[in-house]
């Protein structure tokens, strides 16, 4: 990969790397921190990385880096003890924050497959790469992960 190959994908895949990171994360500073961290790996490697690939290989780069960061909070964070589930009981909650809410129950991986899929646009195959995983686990992670959202959703005292 060339300079200007590098400088191209920056001004092509920079806004969607972070956009998928923010929503996983919810923190514009980790979010930003990553992004960074994967185009710095991606400029490390460039002499190894072919430019017709080089999307797939930075959000791969970014979704680990991402995974790495959830363990290392993890890690970090003193455990509190479980709460119980709030209910919303206020009018005029946003359908977002409801949905913000279901996406909260799933875990990492789930969570991420749904954005990939159903927020950007990928293919199973492409999630496959970027995740990892293979196509059929995908498909399986991601339906376990919309009957999780579903069974959260459909629930009349989540909603009201």
């Amino acid at each position: 990969m060339t300079e200007r190959e590098y400088n191209e994908c920056v001004n092509c895949y920079a806004d969607n790397v972070y956009r998928f990171i923010l929503k996983n994360l919810r923190n514009e500073e980790d979010a930003r921190d990553v992004v960074q961290s994967a185009f710095e790996k991606l400029w490390r490697n460039r002499q190894d990385v072919v430019y017709e690939k080089s999307k797939s290989y930075l959000f791969t780069v970014a979704y680990n880096q991402m995974i790495d960061h959830i363990r290392k909070r993890k890690r970090v964070m003193l455990k509190e003890h479980f709460k119980e589930e709030e209910i919303i009981d206020a009018p005029g909650h946003s359908v977002k924050k409801i949905l913000e809410q279901a996406l909260d129950r799933l875990n990492e991986t789930q969570r991420s497959l749904v954005m990939l899929k159903d927020y950007e646009g990928y293919s199973y195959d492409e999630i496959g790469i970027i995740t990892g995983l293979s196509e059929s686990q995908v498909k399986v992670y991601l339906h376990r992960a919309r009957l999780q959202l579903k069974e959260y959703l459909v629930k009349i005292e989540n909603i009201i």
